[in-house]
């Protein structure tokens, strides 16, 4: 089995069994003897093998603390470690290396900026301007905020189709406008949203523009000084890396007039009783041990997808998802559930008046992993009267085989569901 990133780069189109085979999870069964059909890539993407290898090459050979070290042991953890943030930098052209702030995930990234925005002289006269498919980590944070400063959400609607009512954006800027915080991709619905347009319309209204970067990393190419967004926070886990890191983009000049979000070791200059100053970017916002090995596994996740022809995996993932619509329209019964001219590799559907959990746990008593529920945007499945769908999320390396897969079963088990 193939064990390198190397492996993949030596395609010069998109070979997709040539990646299946780089990542282990893939290779096995459930239930048995039903080979695993993974459809919950939005949830979390599965790891190829050079990520699972270097996150333990750390722990075997590597394992120290960084920063201050004076021994060996120290300074290849450090190295590595601030390595993986230059890479990462240049991963999403951000224009210096310490405007990379390492965090847990996409949600810790979110509440740093919530919590030291709150910190910064935000009030009453503030608007801050989210959308109807937020994620919750994209809604509870500003919600807090809001409640600490008394300043006021107010909330994009979509459509029927699953699109951002951009009238409605426009005449909700205005100069109370502090922040817009906006999802790249729907989770949920997979709509591609217009951020770029956003971003123009926000910075001309005065107001700062967070980009949740979380389904985004893994299907495109993200340039955050073409976008010129303010903040740009995502997640490891979702992009073929490890859980518990993710990573906040912030331009400089915002992040060093910003407080720090927590106390504590690495994030200081120099502390006494008397008081304490702080450390310049990015440690003033890193307090604490790191996650080491999870930086180092991320810049690997980078560096495999950095091997690979973006637009040719693009045009995989949009075959997946135009074949999967075409062959889940023909089933009688079933409803998608948002349908933009812009979307990703996810779909969310019905079918009949049956609940969606019902449909996944049959699903995966035949090797078929979705994931069913509100899907963490609980306001948008209140806003279509559902109480949720069943997901089916697409990655680089699944295959048209896939959808079959999903779609036999599917059928095989409507007759259970009337």
């Amino acid at each position: 089995m193939p064990t390198s990133t190397d492996t993949v780069a030596r395609h010069t189109s998109f070979d997709v069994e040539a990646v299946r085979a780089l990542f282990p999870t893939l290779q096995r069964s459930v239930h048995g003897d039903k080979p695993l059909v993974y459809l919950d890539n939005a949830a979390t993407s599965q790891k190829p093998t050079a990520v699972i290898d270097r996150v333990r090459k750390y722990y075997a050979e590597d394992n120290s603390n960084v920063h201050r070290g004076v021994h060996r042991l120290s300074q290849i953890a450090t190295d590595a470690y601030e390595g993986a943030r230059e890479r990462i930098a240049a991963f999403i052209n951000a224009a210096h290396s310490h405007e990379i702030i390492y965090t847990r995930g996409t949600t810790e990234g979110i509440n740093l900026v919530a919590f030291t925005l709150g910190q910064s002289g935000l009030d009453g006269d503030a608007d801050i301007i989210i959308s109807e498919m937020e994620h919750h980590s994209n809604i509870v944070p500003w919600q807090m905020l809001c409640e600490r400063t008394g300043a006021n959400l107010r909330v994009i609607p979509v459509d029927d189709r699953g699109e951002l009512r951009y009238d409605a954006y426009r005449e909700m800027l205005s100069d109370r406008t502090a922040l817009v915080a906006i999802g790249h991709i729907s989770n949920s619905l997979g709509t591609i949203n217009p951020v770029r347009e956003m971003i123009r319309d926000a910075h001309a209204a005065g107001a700062l523009v967070l980009i949740d970067g979380a389904q985004s990393t893994q299907h495109m190419r993200v340039d955050v000084q073409e976008l010129d967004c303010d903040f740009f926070a995502f997640s490891g886990h979702k992009m073929f890396g490890p859980t518990g890191i993710g990573v906040l983009y912030g331009k400089e000049s915002i992040l060093n007039d910003l407080p720090p979000f927590q106390g504590g070791g690495d994030m200081i200059d120099h502390v006494s009783f008397d008081g304490t100053t702080y450390d310049s970017l990015p440690h003033k916002f890193e307090a604490g041990t790191p996650h080491i090995a999870g930086a180092v596994g991320l810049a690997e996740a980078v560096a495999f997808i950095e091997s690979l022809d973006m637009e040719a995996v693009a045009a995989h993932e949009s075959d997946l998802l135009a074949y999967a619509t075409e062959q889940l329209r023909a089933i009688d019964g079933l409803r998608i559930v948002g349908e933009a001219s812009e979307k990703a590799s996810v779909i969310s559907f019905l079918i009949g008046e049956t609940h969606p959990y019902d449909v996944g746990t049959l699903l995966d008593q035949m090797g078929i992993a979705v994931r069913t529920g509100h899907h963490c945007t609980e306001p948008l499945m209140d806003r279509y009267g559902i109480p949720g769908t069943v997901r089916a999320s697409f990655a680089l390396y699944n295959t048209r085989e896939d959808v079959d897969r999903l779609v036999d079963a599917l059928q095989r088990i409507q007759p259970m569901l009337a």
